[in-house]
């Protein structure tokens, strides 16, 4: 395939899945990719292990590291340390892309923010991949696909049969992840394209929450239109498979409502939710006081945490799971996200004064220079052609004669 981005170099600072997929989507386009990760720890997916993630123990492949990250120049670098970000600054004034995922806070402590890389190469193209946005309350909050993507944005609902117990999980591994990367890498492109013709490097801002609403739109635009519809009913009787992480998984509130956990880091993230539970002897409990324990006893790990949640409303655990370090959303219908302060808040729905009235549509999920575009309705049917047409050189004449040909409308 032609390489539509040889030449074009790239400084990949991401980690987990979303990020590191819009620089391999760059890296197969052609363009030269530097993976930096720390020398010790590297990119945290190399030691992803989480249910379903993790292949057959027969085998030294990798897949949930190979994919996102084929076709990568590998750099160790500590950015923690002086040094380290002196190397990465002049490794980016040679750059065309800078492309992290890291929030805020870690930018700034590491002088990889906005204008740390700019005062080295403003003609670089910055671009970040968020889990929720820049703006908002909930911006300096991560977001995995399986909260915020499958969850937040009414997918896992939409999805679900009304028969089940719970709503469904992520269909794959990476399932929002590798959407988003690619809308990234799309936005990293039309940005340098930008770039070559007027000489202005903008930033791309691209969210698992505003990919996820561009794929929900219709039903999204829909509720705002027409009022939400009647939530889905689902039987009261839970059960579930054993999982080998009781803690990424979704559970049910007292309200009817439903909380989706991704707590990758279990033995980290289980003593603070167990204590925001006011359930300190479930952390020194033996069943449960390890990752493995609590894999060998799943069940009865389930079953205790089913029973912490099914007494409180999802208001009620909204302050528990925040007093943790863990990554959880709601689940909730696509409707949800015609009020959701924090879709507002980013500008992810947009009005439009459409033929017919008023709508409210979900914007492009790709955002440059953390502005979003004022949008337009859809033209009617040949309502441009002739305007077009005569700005390219056709008289008057000819288009009535294109006209009464039929060739035009």
């Amino acid at each position: 395939m032609t390489g539509v981005l040889d030449g074009i170099r790239v400084l990949d600072i991401t980690q987990w899945a979303m990020g590191p997929v819009a620089g391999g989507v760059l890296a197969d386009w052609g363009a030269t990719v530097f993976k930096v990760e720390h020398p010790e720890t590297g990119d945290p997916m190399r030691g992803l292990v989480s249910t379903g993630l993790v292949g057959d123990a027969d085998t030294d492949v990798n897949f949930m590291w190979e994919i996102p990250n084929r076709g990568k120049q590998g750099l160790g670098i500590d950015l923690s340390k002086p040094e380290g970000q002196q190397l990465v600054h002049a490794l980016a004034a040679t750059c065309d892309v800078f492309l992290t995922s890291f929030l805020t806070d870690a930018r700034r402590r590491l002088r990889i923010d906005v204008d740390d890389i700019r005062a080295v190469n403003p003609r670089i193209v910055y671009a970040r991949g968020t889990g929720q946005g820049t703006s908002g309350a909930e911006a300096e909050i991560g977001g995995f696909d399986g909260t915020v993507y499958w969850g937040r944005s009414g997918m896992a609902i939409a999805s679900s049969p009304p028969t089940v117990p719970l709503p469904l999980p992520m269909p794959s591994p990476g399932f929002g992840d590798l959407m988003s990367g690619l809308v990234l890498a799309a936005g990293i492109a039309s940005a340098l394209f930008h770039r070559e013709r007027t000489g202005e490097a903008p930033i791309v801002d691209v969210s698992l929450l505003g990919v996820a609403m561009w794929q929900m739109s219709p039903s999204i635009t829909a509720a705002g239109l027409f009022g939400a519809p009647e939530p889905k009913q689902f039987a009261p009787d839970i059960r579930r498979e054993p999982v080998g992480n009781p803690v990424v998984n979704i559970y049910r509130t007292k309200d009817g409502r439903f909380v989706q956990l991704v707590f990758l880091q279990s033995d980290r993230h289980w003593p603070e939710l167990c204590a925001a539970l006011d359930r300190d002897d479930l952390i020194t409990d033996s069943r449960f006081a390890t990752a493995d324990a609590r894999a060998a006893n799943s069940v009865e790990c389930q079953e205790e945490l089913d029973r912490e949640f099914a007494t409180r409303t999802f208001e009620e655990l909204r302050p528990v799971l925040a007093a943790t370090t863990g990554i959880w959303s709601p689940i909730q219908e696509a409707a949800a996200l015609v009020d959701d302060p924090q879709a507002h808040a980013n500008g992810y729905l947009r009005p439009i004064e459409a033929t017919g009235g008023p709508l409210q549509v979900v914007a492009n999920p790709i955002v440059f220079d953390e502005t979003q575009p004022d949008l337009e309705r859809a033209p009617q049917l040949g309502e441009h052609t002739d305007a077009t047409l005569h700005e390219l050189g056709y008289d008057w004449d000819t288009l009535i004669a294109l006209k009464e040909q039929g060739v035009i409308y």
